[in-house]
């Protein structure tokens, strides 16, 4: 396990959820989400999760089938009310994910 890429996964992919939150809460209408939150949450977690891979040069099949592992506990978490806990469990498992991940390469940029 290498901690510091672990942390560095981590905090890129938290960033990435959140930025892209907010940008589609301002974008689109409650009501968007209401109706199709079911299918927009889990291919923006998927998008954040292929930038996190390809931005610290991790392999990019198993980055994202940890990804779709690591959100299905947080589905528990919609379904009782606690979507952003079920998000903050699902970083920290993907950070330990991509912390176990052989990088490709070099990252991109100073990351």
């Amino acid at each position: 396990m290498d901690g510091g890429l672990a942390i560095r996964a981590g905090a890129l992919q938290a960033a990435a959820v959140a930025l892209l939150s907010i940008v589609l809460a301002l974008a689109l209408p409650h009501s968007f989400f209401e109706d199709w939150g079911w299918l927009s949450g889990p291919a923006a977690w998927l998008l954040c999760a292929l930038f996190t891979a390809t931005a610290l040069a991790l392999p990019r099949g198993p980055a994202l089938l940890g990804a779709v592992l690591v959100g299905l506990p947080s589905i528990i978490a919609v379904i009782i009310g606690v979507h952003w806990l079920g998000a903050l469990v699902a970083v920290i498992l993907f950070a330990l994910w991509c912390g176990r991940l052989e990088p490709r390469g070099e990252p991109v940029g100073l990351l």
